[in-house]
């Protein structure tokens, strides 16, 4: 059966047609009722980074909202621009916020240009160690607008503890104080500059989010302890894996970027490239992304019904619950437990089985044509996961009260 969907989307390729020939959803983004409660989530400060905009200004952390502070690497390169034409799901985001998150690159966003109808931001870029590493970086990057830093990709703040939500709020604290003020309107970065993000992650996770891989499938939540809760459905399945040259940073299984209109998930080793994305409904109709209607490497999804508005910028999936989170250094975190429990992951369910395994380590030369059976790499993939991390406060402070102490008086004597 998914072979002739495969054959079905190439026909309708040759003749001209797109394969969502209409919108599935309403125009409008933002939360439908069945997410609603995603995107009302109180959350909570887990950390926070200060970045001096100067050469060799220092990057560093704090987990106690600023008491004491951590370094965790420096500026190589600072910057004094913005780039005006942000990438095309930045329209979607707020003013003075993380606007992407990704193992190779942090967008941060300081205005709208309305005629362009995109983002104005900036980023702040890791350390390339190879030539294919800095590919990957033109790729993903405007040179004259980044801040470029020691910190290679995949670690630091581009994947360790201190790694941004979407959404996370951005200040100036040009005193180096902690008096945190807000970017000012037309704001464009100054060298000796000092920038806080704020870390900051739901207080409540889920346990896990599942996707159906096949045309109609259920989006569900699961919080523990309750049922799961049905948020959306794949209007696409994903059935291929492409040279998305961020995964050069990434491990499998593991979140390579989140912005407001995509999910990338790797499925290669560090070192070389492979993995596939998860895209709203209406980012996959706009005409910059012509090539989601025309390949198999994206999943498109949207809401439970299709009058309501598409998820961009949209939280469980597009907005504040997912980073990437995997860093070889959480090992030597002086919180070793709280660093390996941070992290996120994704495994898949085959179609002819019921249990979960690792994602399939599938990958290509980002320098190589895309081999034919890269389109077909995930046809058997039946379910896709995000496992989310544990949180201690999660756990019940009180013993339930069906729950006897194993005490002396509570044993019955024989």
């Amino acid at each position: 059966m998914l072979h002739r969907s495969v054959i079905l989307l190439a026909f309708c390729v040759l003749i001209g047609l797109n394969p969502i020939s209409a919108h599935a959803t309403t125009p409008e983004h933002g939360p439908s009722p069945a997410v609603q409660a995603e995107n009302d989530v109180e959350t909570i400060e887990i950390g926070r980074v200060r970045i001096h905009n100067v050469k060799d200004g220092v990057i560093e952390g704090s987990r106690d909202e600023g008491k004491t502070w951590a370094p965790l690497g420096h500026v190589s390169a600072p910057c004094a621009k913005v780039n005006v034409l942000g990438f095309t799901a930045s329209k979607w985001a707020k003013d003075g916020t993380v606007v992407a998150t990704a193992v190779n690159a942090i967008h941060l966003r300081a205005g709208y240009n309305e005629k362009e109808n995109r983002g104005i931001i900036w980023s702040l870029a890791p350390l390339a160690e190879d030539m294919a590493g800095k590919n990957s970086l033109q790729q993903e990057i405007s040179p004259q607008s980044a801040v470029y830093t020691d910190m290679p990709g995949g670690t630091g703040i581009f994947g360790g503890i201190y790694t941004p939500f979407l959404g996370n709020p951005l200040f100036l604290d040009n005193a180096r104080n902690n008096t945190l003020t807000p970017l000012p309107s037309g704001y464009v970065p100054t060298v000796g500059d000092s920038w806080v993000y704020q870390v900051r992650r739901p207080k409540r996770y889920p346990r896990e989010i599942i996707f159906e891989n096949r045309f109609g499938g259920l989006i569900t939540i699961q919080y523990r302890g309750e049922e799961p809760k049905v948020i959306g459905q794949v209007l696409r399945p994903v059935v291929g894996i492409g040279r998305f040259v961020g995964s050069y940073f990434s491990e499998p299984g593991r979140l390579r970027a989140n912005h407001e209109g995509v999910i990338d998930i790797s499925t290669s080793p560090r070192g070389v490239v492979g993995s596939f994305q998860i895209v709203p409904a209406n980012h996959a109709m706009s005409n910059e992304t012509h090539y989601i209607r025309e390949q198999t490497q994206w999943m498109v999804v949207g809401p439970v019904s299709a009058t309501d508005p598409s998820y961009e910028g949209t939280a469980p999936l597009f907005s504040r619950f997912l980073r990437p989170r995997y860093d070889q250094a959480d090992w030597k975190d002086p919180d070793t437990i709280e660093a390996l429990a941070g992290r996120f992951y994704f495994d898949v369910q085959m179609r002819d089985k019921n249990v979960w395994e690792k994602m399939p380590v599938r990958w290509v030369l980002a320098d190589k044509p895309l081999p034919q059976w890269a389109n077909t790499a995930l046809e058997n993939v039946g379910k896709i996961r995000i496992v989310f991390p544990f949180v201690w406060d999660e756990l019940p402070s009180t013993t339930p009260a069906n729950m006897v102490a194993a005490t002396p008086a509570a044993v019955a004597k024989p």
